[in-house]
């Protein structure tokens, strides 16, 4: 098969740890999907949602789609907002917070560990 398209409502939804007010789902990668090399996750932050400081286990693209997100790393933050985009290499530890009265919906692409 050359084309898979996964739709969003069948898309994989789950609970990654450190998370709170976010609710993401694989669009490609995971168990639903025959994705081997990459995942894409679609992450919808509500107000005061944010992902906790942590390593990134492999190079990682924020892509925001929508509202406006915080990144901090290394004791500097950036606002994306939409169509922004940040990477972050691998071991690179950061904090993502929604800190505006709006939800905000990311992309986020990483290879496979």
């Amino acid at each position: 098969m050359t084309m898979r398209v996964t739709r969003l409502a069948e898309a994989e939804r789950f609970d990654p740890p450190g998370h709170t007010g976010v609710g993401p789902v694989r669009l490609q990668g995971g168990t639903s999907t025959p994705t081997k090399d990459v995942t894409v996750v679609l992450s919808h932050y509500l107000p005061g949602g944010q992902a906790e400081l942590s390593e990134q286990p492999v190079e990682t693209v924020y892509i925001l789609l929508s509202g406006e997100l915080v990144m901090v790393s290394d004791g500097e933050e950036a606002t994306l907002r939409p169509y922004d985009s940040v990477h972050f290499t691998a071991g690179t530890r950061r904090e993502v917070v929604n800190r505006s009265k709006l939800p905000a919906s990311m992309l986020v692409v990483r290879p496979v560990a």
